[in-house]
């Protein structure tokens, strides 16, 4: 625990994001060829409308599909990665009939193995129709799971199913059914299945019957039970053959999912429950585009909302014509336009909106918020309280009131000795994380964080010649304090990140800019598709006399968006609350430390998080939290008020009840002096680890997003965190916090010396910015 902390490297290889979270990578997979593509289109618009909310990549092992029918495939799904197979492999197999076509190809699927992408593939034959949910399919993480053979037993699978995890896709299982099939050491008229069986020998995860419910067990003409999942036309027959004699039941199920495109687009835009984004974007834009219907342009650009394509809603909206009574899509048209910068349009659809009493409340709020953007603080409050008026229960409009009739606090300095401070200033009860930002980055700069010494402006607020001038004014102006560099929290489309800034009021900015820890807090599946992003940044790095980030994966992601010539201008800042004991005035070390361990979990962009394993996480950590409470008292500690929801889960589904602590209601003193006063924290907030890590005390993170691996690979303490994901995510995370409950003082000291080095890079910048200030 002595090691010594070496300086970071001034960049990071490029890393995946996933690799970083360790969230899993699922796929579906089929061998698909020309006499079975009927079987494998109706397959594809059975998923989707069977399972409207899943979306994964799906793998089309191939090798004589024509042009026309790949685009027929690209056609019926959004995440189609096409994979020639290696058929001359096969060749060498010992086989019962050498010279069938048929019996060829029955291997091929075998090349799914080959795969290494994935950490889950579920394979599908293309003879199956899916009728039910496969959300259980989706949390496997243990062996080969298939359905045993109806006529066999439960020794041997039948292989129209498999759902295979990263174990089985490998050299070593390959070589193993390539041993089984040149040797003809299986059953040969089984093919694929045989040779499974022969290396399996039994030793698979053994599947209900309902998924892969086979359709000799409805000889008879028998009806499908209500409860099959994927119904399987195993034999020589097929549905789009003209079917057989004796399964008509069967078959008209099949034959539900055999519709034109516009039967289909048309299906799953009226499915129920949630819908993919992906999904309703690939079906829903040429189902208006031929349509013009307007509820369906409503729904795709929610979508498009909902991913931070603003544009895309835009666009796809305006394509429609909307009648003037329908109050939805001139709410969601008008959302659009906002977040785009389009602000007179955007007041004219929501004022429109307004007329419809279920869209009022929130159409005022989002005129309020614009007013508010616009520094109208009169008229905010006037759309506001109309809300609340609407519906008095309207958390949007109730904050935007609270924020409207907020009085700023009287600056007390003179402007030529303040410096403007660029932030995302959180209200109260706000995420206490950001709360606490923009104080410690002044501390950064010097003890005096109060209006006398600093001009705030908030990142959110147009920044127009007004706040131009009132800028240069002052001595310089510094941008910090929150994840800045993400597009969605309050987009806009003249910076297309936090700050609203146009890019003429940038290049006016006559005062040197010191861009201070901002961090790149893009998700794991989230990405910036707006060049105007690149625009943006491009000019703000230009501009920038410093331009520190709070850690090097942020460094080599903006890096990558900029030319040559700008990337060394990116250099290191740790966020200043890693190093709160060196910052905050009259700081001492806590005399003494509670008992506690503080427990944080996160739940914004929960499907960006946990992906298909938030039953997993939660049946984990009460595994995690019965074990280390058996040592020391756990708690919640909510940064938000959407943290509490690990507490009531963990009540609901495991009978644990855990003290919740609103640290959303704290002041920043507060913060501080609770974590400095546990023996440790475990939280999924990135300032959930660095504020503790800062006060000195210990931390293990919960990953669910690229930001905490990037803090511990620069302290260079991975072993600090564990994935959200980790298939034994119970027990890492409890050997973890016990030893370093074990190991408490040797591990505060460890953090004491993480936290030095950070600290001889801040007081460096700090020489540089004081040389550029000229203080």
């Amino acid at each position: 625990m002595t090691t010594t902390l070496s300086t970071p490297a001034t960049a990071l290889p490029a890393t995946a994001a996933h690799d970083l979270t360790g969230k899993r990578r699922i796929a579906f997979a089929s061998y698909v060829d020309e006499n079975y593509l009927p079987g494998f289109l109706v397959l594809l618009r059975s998923l989707a409308l069977s399972n409207p909310s899943v979306c994964e990549d799906f793998v089309v092992l191939y090798d004589d599909l024509r042009p026309g029918s790949i685009a027929k495939i690209h056609a019926l799904h959004p995440r189609i990665v096409l994979r020639r197979v290696n058929a001359e492999h096969y060749d060498s197999y010992k086989k019962g009939d050498q010279d069938n076509y048929l019996v060829r190809k029955a291997y091929f699927i075998l090349d799914v193995f080959r795969i290494r992408e994935y950490d889950t593939i579920i394979t599908l034959d293309t003879d199956m129709v899916v009728l039910g949910d496969l959300g259980e399919l989706l949390k496997l993480r243990e062996g080969l799971a298939a359905v045993p053979q109806f006529f066999y037993g439960q020794h041997k699978l039948n292989s129209g199913l498999l759902v295979i995890q990263r174990e089985y896709l490998s050299d070593e299982f390959c070589a193993k059914l390539d041993a089984t099939g040149r040797s003809g050491d299986y059953e040969l008229d089984k093919h694929d299945q045989g040779i499974l069986n022969a290396v399996l020998n039994g030793d698979f995860v053994r599947l209900d019957a309902r998924y892969n419910f086979v359709k000799r067990r409805l000889s008879g003409d028998l009806p499908v039970p209500e409860d099959t999942a994927i119904l399987h036309f195993t034999g020589r027959h097929k549905p789009w053959q003209g079917g057989e004699s004796g399964y008509t039941q069967a078959e008209d199920r099949w034959r539900e999912f055999q519709m034109s495109d516009a039967e289909f687009h048309a299906a799953y835009l009226n499915s129920s429950g949630g819908l993919h984004h992906d999904l309703l974007v690939h079906y829903g834009t040429p189902h208006v585009r031929r349509t013009g219907n307007v509820e369906y342009a409503r729904k795709v650009a929610a979508a498009h909302i909902a991913a931070g394509d603003y544009q895309d809603a835009v666009d796809i909206l305006s394509s429609v014509r909307i009648p003037l009574d329908e109050a939805w899509p001139h709410e969601v048209l008008g959302h659009a336009l906002m977040s785009v910068s389009r602000y007179e349009e955007a007041k004219a659809q929501l004022l429109l909106a307004t007329a419809a009493p279920n869209r009022a409340a929130t159409a005022y709020a989002r005129l309020a918020q614009m007013a508010w953007v616009h520094g109208d603080n009169a008229e905010a409050l006037t759309y506001a309280t109309a809300g609340l008026a609407v519906d008095p229960t309207h958390r949007s409009s109730r904050l935007w009131a609270q924020r409207a009739a907020s009085v700023p606090a009287q600056e007390l300095g003179a402007p030529e000795d303040q410096l403007a401070h660029v932030a995302f200033y959180m209200d109260r009860q706000g995420n206490a994380g950001d709360k606490l930002l923009p104080e410690t980055v002044r501390l950064g700069f010097g003890a005096d964080t109060t209006s006398r010494r600093w001009h705030s402006v908030h990142a959110h607020r147009l920044f127009d010649k007004a706040a131009l001038e009132r800028v240069n004014a002052r001595r310089g102006l510094v941008i910090g304090g929150g994840g800045l560099f993400i597009p969605d929290t309050m987009p806009n489309g003249n910076s297309a990140w936090q700050w609203n800034v146009p890019d003429e009021h940038l290049r006016a900015i006559d005062v040197p800019i010191m861009v201070y820890a901002v961090g790149f807090n893009a998700f794991d599946g989230q990405s910036y598709r707006a060049g105007r992003f690149r625009e943006s940044l491009r000019l703000l790095v230009e501009k920038s006399a410093f331009f520190g980030l709070r850690n090097h994966g942020s460094i080599a992601k903006v890096r990558a968006m900029l030319p040559p010539h700008l990337q060394d201008k990116v250099r290191f800042q740790p966020c200043p609350t890693t190093v709160s004991r060196q910052l905050v005035p009259g700081w001492t070390d806590p005399s003494y430390r509670e008992d506690t361990v503080l427990l944080n979990a996160a739940y914004d962009r929960a499907g960006l998080r946990f992906g298909h394993d938030y039953g997993h996480f939660l049946a984990e950590m009460a595994k995690a939290v019965r074990a280390i409470g058996a040592h020391t008292e756990v708690r919640c500690v909510a940064h938000s008020l959407d943290d509490e929801k690990i507490a009531f889960d963990l009540r609901r589904e495991h009978g644990i009840s855990l003290p919740v602590i609103p640290m959303y209601d704290f002041d920043n003193d507060e913060i501080r002096d609770l974590y400095a006063k546990t023996r440790l924290v475990i939280g999924m907030r990135g300032h959930a680890g660095m504020i503790p890590f800062g006060v000195g005390t210990p931390i293990v993170s919960l990953i669910s997003h690229p930001k905490m691996a990037y803090f511990l690979a620069d302290i260079e303490r991975p072993e600090w965190g564990v994935s959200v994901h980790d298939k034994n995510l119970g027990a890492v995370l409890t050997e973890r916090a016990i030893d370093i409950l074990d190991h408490h003082a040797a591990t505060v000291a460890d953090v004491h010396e993480r936290q030095q080095s950070l600290w001889k890079v801040t007081e460096a910048n700090a020489a540089d910015i004081r040389a550029i200030l000229g203080a």
